[in-house]
Protein backbone atom coordinates (compact mmCIF):
# COMPACT_ATOMS: atom_id res chain seq x y z
CA UNK A 1 0.00 0.00 0.00
CA UNK A 2 1.16 3.22 -0.98
CA UNK A 3 1.76 6.09 2.40
CA UNK A 4 1.14 9.87 1.34
CA UNK A 5 2.00 13.05 2.94
CA UNK A 6 0.54 16.08 1.51
CA UNK A 7 1.94 18.16 4.45
CA UNK A 8 2.96 21.74 2.46
CA UNK A 9 1.34 20.18 -0.86
CA UNK A 10 3.69 17.26 -1.57
CA UNK A 11 3.48 13.85 -1.82
CA UNK A 12 5.56 10.94 -0.60
CA UNK A 13 5.38 7.40 -1.68
CA UNK A 14 7.14 4.01 -0.86
CA UNK A 15 9.63 4.68 -3.94
CA UNK A 16 10.92 7.97 -2.56
CA UNK A 17 12.01 6.28 0.09
CA UNK A 18 13.49 3.07 -1.55
CA UNK A 19 17.39 3.81 -1.06
CA UNK A 20 16.87 4.30 2.39
CA UNK A 21 14.78 1.40 2.80
CA UNK A 22 17.36 -0.76 1.02
CA UNK A 23 19.99 0.39 3.26
CA UNK A 24 17.85 -0.22 6.00
CA UNK A 25 17.72 -3.85 4.92
CA UNK A 26 21.71 -4.42 3.85
CA UNK A 27 23.43 -6.36 5.88
CA UNK A 28 26.93 -5.27 5.84
CA UNK A 29 30.20 -7.28 7.52
CA UNK A 30 34.05 -6.94 7.95
CA UNK A 31 35.44 -8.00 5.46
CA UNK A 32 32.69 -6.19 2.77
CA UNK A 33 33.90 -4.22 0.60
CA UNK A 34 32.17 -0.75 -0.13
CA UNK A 35 32.05 2.20 -2.76
CA UNK A 36 31.24 5.66 -1.71
CA UNK A 37 31.49 8.96 -2.27
CA UNK A 38 33.67 11.10 0.06
CA UNK A 39 31.35 13.99 2.09
CA UNK A 40 34.49 15.50 4.23
CA UNK A 41 38.56 15.74 3.82
CA UNK A 42 40.60 16.70 7.03
CA UNK A 43 44.08 15.63 8.08
CA UNK A 44 43.22 12.54 10.14
CA UNK A 45 40.69 10.84 8.21
CA UNK A 46 37.99 11.16 5.12
CA UNK A 47 34.24 10.55 5.64
CA UNK A 48 32.43 8.95 2.71
CA UNK A 49 28.81 7.93 2.10
CA UNK A 50 27.79 5.12 0.64
CA UNK A 51 23.94 4.63 0.70
CA UNK A 52 24.04 3.16 4.46
CA UNK A 53 22.82 3.99 7.41
CA UNK A 54 26.35 5.02 8.96
CA UNK A 55 29.08 6.87 7.13
CA UNK A 56 32.17 5.39 6.61
CA UNK A 57 35.29 6.88 8.55
CA UNK A 58 38.95 6.01 7.25
CA UNK A 59 41.85 6.76 8.85
CA UNK A 60 44.52 8.58 6.87
CA UNK A 61 46.92 5.72 7.94
CA UNK A 62 44.90 3.47 6.07
CA UNK A 63 44.06 5.19 2.73
CA UNK A 64 47.84 3.96 1.21
CA UNK A 65 51.16 2.74 1.96
CA UNK A 66 52.68 5.25 -0.46
CA UNK A 67 54.95 7.40 1.96
CA UNK A 68 54.66 10.11 -1.12
CA UNK A 69 50.78 9.86 -0.60
CA UNK A 70 49.00 13.21 1.26
CA UNK A 71 45.57 13.37 1.91
CA UNK A 72 44.66 16.53 1.47
CA UNK A 73 46.22 16.72 -1.46
CA UNK A 74 45.24 13.35 -3.44
CA UNK A 75 41.09 13.19 -1.94
CA UNK A 76 38.54 15.83 -2.01
CA UNK A 77 34.65 15.95 -1.41
CA UNK A 78 33.11 14.33 -4.43
CA UNK A 79 35.44 11.69 -5.11
CA UNK A 80 35.06 7.93 -5.13
CA UNK A 81 36.28 5.58 -2.84
CA UNK A 82 36.47 1.91 -2.15
CA UNK A 83 37.03 0.27 0.76
CA UNK A 84 37.03 -2.73 3.21
CA UNK A 85 35.25 -2.92 6.40
CA UNK A 86 37.12 -3.19 9.20
CA UNK A 87 34.60 -2.52 11.80
CA UNK A 88 31.14 -1.87 11.64
CA UNK A 89 31.02 0.26 14.29
CA UNK A 90 34.34 2.77 14.97
CA UNK A 91 32.75 3.59 18.77
CA UNK A 92 31.09 6.83 17.51
CA UNK A 93 28.58 5.86 15.15
CA UNK A 94 30.74 5.57 11.72
CA UNK A 95 31.82 2.33 10.04
CA UNK A 96 35.54 1.75 10.41
CA UNK A 97 36.96 1.39 7.05
CA UNK A 98 40.35 0.86 5.16
CA UNK A 99 41.36 1.77 1.48
CA UNK A 100 44.10 -0.12 2.01
CA UNK A 101 42.89 -3.59 2.39
CA UNK A 102 40.27 -2.70 -0.32
CA UNK A 103 42.81 -1.70 -2.65
CA UNK A 104 45.48 -4.67 -1.83
CA UNK A 105 42.69 -6.78 -2.73
CA UNK A 106 41.62 -5.78 -5.84
CA UNK A 107 45.05 -4.19 -7.44
CA UNK A 108 45.93 -7.44 -8.37
CA UNK A 109 43.39 -7.43 -10.69
CA UNK A 110 44.15 -4.05 -11.91
CA UNK A 111 47.64 -4.65 -12.25
CA UNK A 112 47.52 -7.96 -14.56
CA UNK A 113 45.28 -6.01 -16.93
CA UNK A 114 47.37 -3.17 -16.56
CA UNK A 115 50.07 -5.10 -17.92
CA UNK A 116 48.33 -6.82 -20.74
CA UNK A 117 46.82 -3.44 -21.75
CA UNK A 118 50.55 -1.55 -21.29
CA UNK A 119 48.67 0.98 -18.90
CA UNK A 120 51.30 3.95 -18.54
CA UNK A 121 51.72 5.07 -15.00
CA UNK A 122 53.10 8.33 -13.62
CA UNK A 123 54.72 7.69 -10.28
CA UNK A 124 57.27 9.30 -8.25
CA UNK A 125 60.36 7.46 -6.86
CA UNK A 126 59.57 6.60 -2.66
CA UNK A 127 62.63 4.61 -2.28
CA UNK A 128 66.37 3.54 -3.27
CA UNK A 129 67.46 0.01 -3.11
CA UNK A 130 70.00 -2.66 -3.83
CA UNK A 131 69.72 -2.80 -7.38
CA UNK A 132 66.97 -0.18 -8.42
CA UNK A 133 64.09 2.23 -6.72
CA UNK A 134 60.80 1.46 -5.58
CA UNK A 135 57.55 3.13 -6.70
CA UNK A 136 53.66 2.41 -5.68
CA UNK A 137 51.06 2.05 -7.97
CA UNK A 138 47.37 0.95 -7.33
CA UNK A 139 48.63 1.34 -3.97
CA UNK A 140 50.83 -1.78 -4.16
CA UNK A 141 54.75 -1.23 -3.53
CA UNK A 142 56.64 -2.12 -7.48
CA UNK A 143 60.19 -2.26 -7.76
CA UNK A 144 61.94 -0.84 -10.55
CA UNK A 145 65.42 -2.18 -11.67
CA UNK A 146 68.34 -0.36 -12.16
CA UNK A 147 68.40 -1.41 -16.28
CA UNK A 148 64.92 -0.16 -16.36
CA UNK A 149 65.15 3.32 -14.78
CA UNK A 150 66.23 4.91 -17.77
CA UNK A 151 68.20 3.75 -21.71
CA UNK A 152 71.07 2.78 -19.54
CA UNK A 153 71.83 0.90 -16.51
CA UNK A 154 71.72 3.39 -13.67
CA UNK A 155 74.78 2.83 -11.30
CA UNK A 156 73.24 5.21 -8.51
CA UNK A 157 69.33 4.34 -8.22
CA UNK A 158 69.40 6.83 -5.14
CA UNK A 159 69.93 9.93 -7.65
CA UNK A 160 66.24 8.88 -8.86
CA UNK A 161 64.91 9.52 -5.70
CA UNK A 162 61.93 11.74 -5.76
CA UNK A 163 61.70 12.08 -9.18
CA UNK A 164 58.77 11.21 -11.39
CA UNK A 165 58.67 8.63 -13.79
CA UNK A 166 56.57 7.30 -16.71
CA UNK A 167 56.32 3.61 -16.21
CA UNK A 168 54.66 0.05 -17.43
CA UNK A 169 54.14 -2.86 -15.56
CA UNK A 170 56.49 -5.63 -16.97
CA UNK A 171 56.36 -8.55 -14.48
CA UNK A 172 52.91 -9.43 -11.70
CA UNK A 173 53.37 -12.13 -8.91
CA UNK A 174 50.28 -11.93 -6.60
CA UNK A 175 51.68 -15.24 -4.69
CA UNK A 176 54.74 -13.34 -4.00
CA UNK A 177 53.64 -9.98 -3.80
CA UNK A 178 56.02 -8.37 -6.40
CA UNK A 179 55.27 -6.33 -9.20
CA UNK A 180 57.95 -4.88 -11.63
CA UNK A 181 58.07 -1.51 -13.29
CA UNK A 182 59.78 -0.41 -15.78
CA UNK A 183 60.45 2.88 -17.12
CA UNK A 184 62.54 1.82 -20.50
CA UNK A 185 60.42 0.63 -22.92
CA UNK A 186 58.39 4.33 -22.74
CA UNK A 187 61.82 5.80 -22.88
CA UNK A 188 62.60 3.36 -26.00
CA UNK A 189 59.59 3.89 -27.75
CA UNK A 190 59.91 7.80 -27.35
CA UNK A 191 63.59 8.06 -28.75
CA UNK A 192 62.36 6.20 -31.38
CA UNK A 193 59.23 8.50 -32.27
CA UNK A 194 61.70 11.31 -32.86
CA UNK A 195 63.43 9.49 -34.84
CA UNK A 196 60.79 8.12 -37.33
CA UNK A 197 60.31 11.97 -37.49
CA UNK A 198 63.42 12.67 -38.41
CA UNK A 199 63.85 9.95 -40.61
CA UNK A 200 60.42 10.78 -42.61
CA UNK A 201 61.71 14.19 -43.89
CA UNK A 202 64.31 12.31 -46.00
CA UNK A 203 63.81 10.74 -49.40
CA UNK A 204 65.35 8.17 -51.62
CA UNK A 205 67.21 9.55 -53.92
CA UNK A 206 69.02 12.69 -51.87
CA UNK A 207 72.70 12.73 -52.04
CA UNK A 208 74.18 14.28 -48.95
CA UNK A 209 77.55 14.47 -46.74
CA UNK A 210 78.04 11.88 -44.24
CA UNK A 211 80.64 11.23 -41.30
CA UNK A 212 82.24 7.16 -41.23
CA UNK A 213 81.03 6.45 -37.76
CA UNK A 214 82.01 3.25 -37.53
CA UNK A 215 83.41 -0.22 -39.98
CA UNK A 216 82.11 -3.40 -39.93
CA UNK A 217 83.08 -6.29 -41.63
CA UNK A 218 79.35 -5.92 -43.70
CA UNK A 219 79.94 -1.92 -44.23
CA UNK A 220 80.00 1.05 -42.70
CA UNK A 221 77.97 3.22 -40.61
CA UNK A 222 77.23 7.11 -41.71
CA UNK A 223 76.04 9.61 -39.79
CA UNK A 224 74.10 11.87 -42.03
CA UNK A 225 73.67 14.68 -39.59
CA UNK A 226 70.67 15.32 -36.67
CA UNK A 227 71.48 11.88 -34.97
CA UNK A 228 70.42 9.94 -37.82
CA UNK A 229 72.67 7.27 -39.00
CA UNK A 230 72.44 4.92 -42.11
CA UNK A 231 74.28 1.78 -43.34
CA UNK A 232 76.41 2.13 -46.50
CA UNK A 233 76.74 -1.84 -46.98
CA UNK A 234 80.48 -2.93 -47.94
CA UNK A 235 78.94 -3.65 -51.70
CA UNK A 236 77.62 0.11 -51.86
CA UNK A 237 80.80 1.46 -50.51
CA UNK A 238 82.83 0.84 -54.12
CA UNK A 239 83.07 -0.63 -57.47
CA UNK A 240 85.88 -2.94 -56.56
CA UNK A 241 84.86 -5.98 -54.47
CA UNK A 242 86.33 -5.05 -51.14
CA UNK A 243 87.58 -7.87 -48.40
CA UNK A 244 86.58 -5.35 -45.64
CA UNK A 245 85.63 -1.73 -45.68
CA UNK A 246 88.98 -0.27 -43.90
CA UNK A 247 90.74 -0.93 -47.41
CA UNK A 248 88.90 2.26 -48.36
CA UNK A 249 87.47 3.75 -45.30
CA UNK A 250 88.45 4.88 -42.13
CA UNK A 251 86.20 6.14 -39.08
CA UNK A 252 85.98 9.84 -39.16
CA UNK A 253 86.32 10.06 -42.80
CA UNK A 254 83.88 12.67 -44.83
CA UNK A 255 82.25 10.85 -47.64
CA UNK A 256 79.01 11.44 -50.04
CA UNK A 257 76.34 9.08 -50.02
CA UNK A 258 73.21 8.74 -51.72
CA UNK A 259 69.86 7.45 -49.78
CA UNK A 260 68.84 3.90 -51.40
CA UNK A 261 66.67 2.73 -49.23
CA UNK A 262 63.97 3.87 -46.33
CA UNK A 263 62.80 0.46 -44.41
CA UNK A 264 61.25 -0.05 -41.20
CA UNK A 265 62.84 3.12 -39.78
CA UNK A 266 65.90 2.18 -41.34
CA UNK A 267 68.05 4.52 -43.75
CA UNK A 268 69.87 2.50 -46.55
CA UNK A 269 72.85 4.06 -48.38
CA UNK A 270 75.66 3.98 -50.95
CA UNK A 271 78.74 5.97 -51.34
CA UNK A 272 79.33 3.79 -54.56
CA UNK A 273 76.01 5.31 -56.38
CA UNK A 274 77.25 8.61 -55.29
CA UNK A 275 80.29 8.85 -56.81
CA UNK A 276 78.93 7.61 -60.39
CA UNK A 277 76.22 10.51 -60.00
CA UNK A 278 78.87 13.07 -59.17
CA UNK A 279 80.80 11.14 -61.86
CA UNK A 280 78.19 12.10 -64.57
CA UNK A 281 77.62 15.38 -63.43
CA UNK A 282 80.92 16.12 -64.57
CA UNK A 283 80.82 14.17 -67.75
CA UNK A 284 77.48 16.30 -68.30
CA UNK A 285 79.39 19.75 -67.49
CA UNK A 286 82.66 19.45 -68.72
CA UNK A 287 86.29 19.08 -66.92
CA UNK A 288 86.87 22.58 -67.84
CA UNK A 289 84.16 24.18 -65.86
CA UNK A 290 85.31 21.98 -62.67
CA UNK A 291 88.82 22.94 -63.36
CA UNK A 292 87.86 26.89 -62.92
CA UNK A 293 86.39 25.73 -59.69
CA UNK A 294 89.71 26.20 -58.17
CA UNK A 295 90.26 23.51 -54.70
CA UNK A 296 86.17 22.41 -55.02
CA UNK A 297 87.35 20.77 -58.25
CA UNK A 298 90.67 19.46 -56.67
CA UNK A 299 88.45 17.80 -54.05
CA UNK A 300 85.80 16.71 -56.16
CA UNK A 301 88.59 15.09 -58.62
CA UNK A 302 90.20 13.58 -55.63
CA UNK A 303 86.89 11.96 -54.44
CA UNK A 304 87.01 10.79 -58.05
CA UNK A 305 89.89 8.94 -58.10
CA UNK A 306 89.06 7.23 -54.63
CA UNK A 307 85.86 6.04 -55.45
CA UNK A 308 87.15 4.85 -58.91
CA UNK A 309 90.30 3.22 -57.20
CA UNK A 310 91.85 3.62 -60.37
Amino acid sequence: MEEKNTTMGTTETMEDYKEALEASYRRIRPGDIVTGTVIDVNDQDVTIDFNYYAPGRIPVTELSDDPTYHVLENVAVGDTLTATVVKTDDGAGNMLLSCKDAAEELAWDKLQEAQKTKKVYHVKVAGAVNGGCVAYVEGVRGFIPASKLALEYVEEPADYLNKELDVQVISVDEGAKRVVLSAKELLLAKVMEEKNKKINKYTVGTVMEGTVEQLKDYGAFVNIGDGITGLVHISQISDRRLKHPSQVLKEGDKVKVKIIKIENNKISLSIREAAELTSREVEEEGPAEYEDNGAAATGLGALLKEFKLN
